[in-house]
């Protein structure tokens, strides 16, 4: 697994943060955080990312020059298009022994974990066909029917001493073409758990995670 392509989709328009992808955060345009990351991982051999933004493109022609470019295809540029549709595309354009997809709303995510999480899933493939990054959770939860998930409560345990479950942060993901392919999926069947630290794990979905973000930037962390 020496050729590894990292993907970064970055579509134009955001519902949620209104051109969120190429926002000005801590005075840079947010995508240029996880590029300038993912470019400074030596085990990665190509950084690609799929935009149909116009304003994407012309600014990683003139700050990201090695980084390639591919144009959405316009029948996969919807909201509702599942992202495994379109990392599919991407696939059958640039050829690769593995695919590392992550997102520009990951501006925290670090190189040095980037690379653990590499060389961990290299180490344990193929007993594991991919990987995803996940938070780790001890807090008391609830269904939607008040149902207790992850404790007993009339067994009143402190947090910190709760079985810890996993939040998908949608960090990171690896996966081989095979996988992808396969399932239509960029988890396989025996996809394998990388932990990251909540406060590198942040993923900008919100106003509010905007918010934060920058703060913690400004505390200089991340």
């Amino acid at each position: 697994m020496k050729n590894i392509v990292a993907l970064v989709p970055m579509r134009h328009k955001s519902e949620r943060v209104p051109g969120k992808n190429y926002r000005p955060l801590a005075g840079k345009p947010l995508y240029h955080y996880i590029l300038s990351t993912l470019i400074s991982c030596p085990e990665i051999s190509q950084v690609v990312v799929d935009t149909d933004s116009q304003t994407i493109m012309a600014g990683l022609s003139r700050s990201f020059p090695q980084v390639l470019i591919l144009e959405r295809p316009v029948n996969l540029r919807g909201g509702e298009v599942p992202m495994n549709e379109v990392l599919l595309h991407d696939i059958y354009q640039i050829n690769a022994d593995l695919y590392l997809q992550t997102h520009s709303t990951n501006p925290l995510l670090k190189p040095g974990t980037i690379s653990a999480a590499i060389s961990k899933f290299r180490e344990n493939y193929p007993i594991y066909d991919s990987l995803f990054s996940v938070t780790r959770m001890q807090t008391r939860l609830y269904d939607s029917g008040g149902r207790p998930i992850n404790h007993n409560p009339s067994i009143l345990l402190r947090t910190q001493d709760l079985p810890p479950i996993y939040e998908e942060n949608s960090c990171l993901y690896l996966f081989t073409r095979e996988t992808l392919i396969t399932r239509r999926n960029r988890l396989g069947e025996r996809p394998m758990l990388f932990e990251i630290d909540a406060r590198e794990a942040w993923d900008i979905d919100e106003e509010l995670d905007f918010s934060i973000v920058e703060f913690l930037m400004s505390k200089g962390i991340g």
